[in-house]
């Protein structure tokens, strides 16, 4: 006999757990099916365990510039062992803390794989075979996205990785080429160079991290080529070979010049595939785009009555707090409620390389693609108090407003901790702030947010400190 419940959610990662989180508290009877682990990969293998890798880094980038702090630090060396068992206590711990909340919640916990049988109905197969049937009236499907392989040279784990392989290393590459520089593959890329790699960063499009402000790359770029990374972009891996020293790549540069290279491990960064494969989707009809993501509503519901899909199964941006965001809609829309649609343009992005970088909103040229006649600020960060302080001068705050009304159209930054200083402009846009009451915000000093302020008075010709 099926067990029944008000909502089943298929896949327990940010958007998953939360979404299972929210019904419970509304009264809804709740399970969620999880294949591996609770937390799915954000919190195990992703997100996560990542900054705390990065953590790392950045303590032993700063150990061995403590002179420039008036410090004295001898002897300085990294135990990669020790750095990703720290990492995978974090992860460790953080899964805890999800199956804490599924019990305090009530929320019943079916491990295994799941495949939806038809509508309202869905399988759980155990790692041992035995299978439990569920229905539900709604389903949310939360079952996440992969890493993108090679078509010539998939990912072994040994010396061709994903981001998964890069998180657990058995050994630290000499020698490291990274394809693809978006933000898992700057990530890694940063990761490694402060812990002692030569890394070589090869990427298809005109500018690393294509999708960030042109300045923001451009500034990158500088900043990771000063470090000692070698940045190729226009540059194509057209040949790949895994040898038993390592890996042996040819790639095109910009000037269609092939240039041979051999490394000693590859980190593959080239996108994701959604997880739509054998989970019942193409039997049930649901609509997809031509990239084989799920097709959703403004409230995250599909084109079958009574399922709905959240977080990177779906269109992007593939971040852990939309699909979060997510999760609370379709649940809430589920109850009956009337919640507020996900407005893309107010979702932050955020990179931890060193240096980090965050945004949100259109950058400038997207927003004169738009028709906005712009008015754009930008304040370094050598003009801040706090920032020289910390003796982290390099950076920069990006502000882009329309010139008619003042709305804040983005904010583009890169530069120490401004992955936590976005979220102030996110709540303005949210908000629907202008520059007038941004200019009247009292900002704390000394502190970097005054940077905030600044780029802001910036973009009307009032900056103060510049």
């Amino acid at each position: 006999m099926a067990e029944s419940y008000d909502l089943i959610v298929l896949g327990s990662g940010p958007g998953g757990y939360v979404a299972a989180i929210r019904a419970a508290q509304l009264g809804l009877k709740t399970a969620i099916v999880e294949r591996e682990n609770l937390g799915g990969i954000c919190l195990n293998w992703g997100c996560i365990p990542t900054k705390a890798l990065l953590r790392s880094a950045e303590i032993f980038h700063y150990m061995q510039h403590a002179k420039d702090y008036g410090l004295v630090a001898d002897g300085i060396s990294a135990d990669l062992a020790a750095v990703v068992k720290r990492s995978r206590g974090v992860a460790k711990q953080l899964n805890q803390g999800v199956t804490h909340l599924m019990k305090k919640n009530k929320i019943a916990v079916h491990m295994g794989t799941g495949k939806l049988t038809g509508k309202g109905k869905l399988t759980v197969t155990a790692q041992d075979g035995k299978t439990t049937e569920l229905t539900a009236k709604n389903i949310i499907v939360a079952t996440g996205a992969r890493a993108r392989d090679l078509p010539h040279l998939p990912a072994d784990g040994k010396r061709v990785w994903t981001y998964r392989h890069a998180m657990t290393p058995a050994e630290m590459p000499t020698k490291l080429l990274v394809i693809g520089s978006g933000a898992i593959g700057i990530e890694f890329a940063s990761f490694y160079n402060d812990m002692g790699s030569d890394v070589t960063v090869v990427e298809m499009m005109d500018r690393i991290v294509p999708v960030e402000d042109a300045d923001v790359s451009t500034f990158l770029e500088k900043s990771l080529k000063k470090q000692g990374m070698t940045i190729l972009t226009k540059a194509a891996v057209e040949k790949i070979e895994a040898t038993a020293a390592g890996v042996k790549a040819t790639i095109k540069d910009k000037d269609g010049k092939l240039i041979q290279g051999d490394y000693s491990h590859v980190i593959v960064a080239i996108g994701i595939v959604p997880n739509t494969a054998d989970i019942g989707l193409k039997e049930l009809g649901v609509a997809m785009d031509d990239r084989g993501f799920l097709r959703t509503d403004a409230t995250c519901k599909t084109n079958v009555e009574g399922l709905y899909a959240i977080g990177d199964i779906t269109a992007p941006p593939w971040l852990a707090h939309k699909a979060s965001h997510e999760g609370v809609i379709a649940v809430e829309a589920i109850n009956g409620g009337h919640p507020h649609a996900m407005e893309p343009r107010n979702i932050p992005g955020c990179t931890y390389c060193h240096p980090q970088i965050a945004s949100v909103g259109l950058t400038e040229a997207k927003a004169k693609e738009a028709g906005y006649e712009v008015k754009v600020g930008n304040f370094p960060f050598i003009g801040n108090g706090k920032a020289i302080a910390l003796g982290e001068a390099e950076g920069f705050i990006k502000t882009v407003f329309d010139a008619k009304t003042g709305e804040l159209l983005g904010a583009h930054m890169i530069g120490a901790e401004v992955t936590e200083l976005i979220q102030g402009y996110t709540i303005g846009k949210t908000l629907e702030t202008t520059e007038a009451e941004l200019m009247e915000t009292v900002f704390p000093h000394p502190t970097l947010s005054e940077m905030m302020h600044e780029s802001v008075l910036g973009a009307y010709g009032k900056a103060l400190h510049i």
